[in-house]
């Protein structure tokens, strides 16, 4: 055998190794087995590494909608999904006092697109003739769905298709239990429960293998770091240093709790609610069997103890919180300057993490690993052009993910503390946010403010929350062909035919999950 392809033969990419278990470490290791058919002799080789000694966090709770078809795709059912992992359909978000902390400051950011998306502009006949009708109620069928706590679908919907468009609220140490037993048992994933001692280098600086406690060294051709915050591969070993975003969104702390409901049979919010504090804001998600609360909060703008006593009053609103235990979870918001180094990647937290507004941080893995899977290099001479690519589209992506969480603060009407002053400081706003801003006081939100391929946010998610929190456009002085008013009225009436059918026929959203959970178990 010549040199050359001997060469080829020992660069050809047959070995990935996930290190790092939890949801990021099992959900990359799923979706790369499932496309490369790890569970057949001719198929890739997938290893995952965890450590028994190191516990995951497990807070990220909720998912987009983008999770049903990765389910789907690794072929989990989603009878199976809802009953082993607590889960609850999620239809959006709910932002409760973001605006101005009045009684009333409330708005959603659904999952379902405008219903005059792709046909109209609408924002001019919406300011003009419903101003008082929040944008998002004028816009869609789902406020109304959530506020009415309805299912996203009915008993005889298939699974994972959807009546209204829906992701999931899940319970994160059960659904990472699932997806290791699915990955060991149906997609030829092998386990190896150790800790990683060593990370070993071939000459020419790549990863040629890493070497656990009990089994030794384990090699491969491509390495993945889901070891958390610790990012052992990619931060510690390829010193891949962590870019700080806390100079624009300065959360960097949270306390979590469990909060059980006040009755077995007490209603399942079919969304997260975001309720706006004094210094960061408290998500509350409902899951079947209890809620998980928590305060996301600036360490610069209060201390721990306040932060406790904020979460525990909020507690308190419906529950004795006596017995409730809260633990607390610190971060430096940012991410990685590199994503794709060499031969190893970064997936979920080894690659980054700002805060859990807006649910993203399941969907980057979904994203992440997605992309490794459809552009995996078949030999070590293309890494390097993978690797650049991967690189540029997640540098834009979290560039994206900053510029849309930074909006919901810098709209605000607040000044009651420095933490929402602040917010509002221009120095804080990202500059091509700042640009849209200026540029959407003329024009509403379109294609043309996100056109790269496969945009991580579309322009609706930006017209919820703008309108949302009361953002005005100036009138146009002429009307233009899409602005048509008696098309307007026909969709607009379209969208109330459609609330009070979807109001009328639609399950509680306990109801449902109760009725699916007790088909799995039979």
């Amino acid at each position: 055998m010549n040199k050359v392809k001997s060469e080829l033969i020992d660069n050809q990419v047959s070995d990935i190794v996930v290190v790092g278990g939890g949801t990021a470490g099992w959900l990359t290791a799923g979706i790369l087995a499932a496309d490369h058919c790890a569970y057949h002799e001719h198929g890739i080789n997938v290893t995952l590494i965890e450590s028994p000694d190191v516990k995951t966090i497990g807070v990220g709770e909720g998912t987009w909608p983008t999770m049903r078809g990765t389910l789907e795709k690794i072929g989990i059912s989603e009878l199976q999904f809802l009953a082993c992992c607590d889960a609850a359909f999620k239809q959006g978000s709910e932002f409760v006092g973001w605006r101005n902390g009045a009684t009333d400051d409330r708005y959603y950011h659904p999952f379902v697109l405008p219903h005059f998306i792709g046909k109209c502009q609408a924002v001019d006949y919406w300011q003009a003739h419903y101003t008082n009708m929040p944008f998002a109620q004028f816009a869609s069928p789902q406020a109304a769905i959530c506020d009415a706590g309805l299912a996203p679908k009915q008993i005889q919907t298939p699974e994972y298709g959807a009546v209204a468009n829906y992701g999931y609220h899940l319970n994160a140490g059960k659904f990472s239990e699932l997806l290791k037993q699915h990955c060991c048992e149906k997609l030829g994933v092998r386990y190896v429960s150790d800790h990683v001692t060593a990370i070993n280098n071939r000459v020419d600086g790549y990863i040629g293998s890493v070497t656990t406690r009990a089994q030794g060294d384990i090699k491969g051709q491509l390495f993945i770091d889901c070891t958390g915050s610790a990012a052992i591969l990619l931060g510690d070993h390829y010193q891949v240093p962590l870019v700080s975003r806390r100079h624009q969104l300065f959360n960097d702390c949270a306390l979590a709790a469990q909060i059980p409901y006040p009755a077995v049979d007490s209603p399942i919010k079919t969304h997260t609610v975001s309720t706006a504090q004094d210094a960061g804001w408290i998500w509350d998600i409902g899951l079947p069997t209890r809620k998980g609360v928590g305060y996301v909060y600036s360490s610069e703008h209060t201390t721990d103890q306040a932060a406790e006593q904020t979460l525990r009053r909020y507690i308190g609103q419906s529950l004795d919180d006596a017995n409730v235990n809260v633990r607390k979870i610190s971060f430096n918001p940012g991410h990685r300057q590199e994503f794709w180094h060499k031969n190893c990647v970064g997936v979920g937290m080894s690659a980054g993490f700002i805060e859990p507004l807006e649910a993203s941080a399941l969907a980057l893995v979904e994203l992440s690993a997605n992309m490794i899977s459809k552009d995996l290099p078949a030999n070590l001479s293309v890494m390097p052009i993978i690797g650049e690519r991967f690189n540029q589209r997640f540098n834009l992506r979290w560039q994206r993910i900053i510029e849309f969480l930074k909006l919901h603060y810098v709209l605000t009407e607040r000044t009651d503390t420095a933490y929402w002053r602040d917010h509002c400081m221009a120095e804080s706003i990202p500059e091509r946010l700042q640009q849209l801003l200026e540029l959407w006081r003329y024009q509403e939100p379109s294609y043309n403010d996100f056109s790269e391929i496969e945009e991580i946010f579309p322009s609706s998610s930006y017209m919820y929350v703008l309108y949302g929190m009361g953002f005005k456009k100036q009138m146009s002085n002429h009307l233009k062909h899409d602005q048509n008013p008696k098309m307007l009225d026909a969709l607009f009436n379209q969208n109330r035919q459609t609330i009070d059918k979807y109001v009328a026929g639609l399950p509680q959203n306990r109801q449902l999950i109760e009725q699916l959970c007790a088909q799995y178990k039979r």
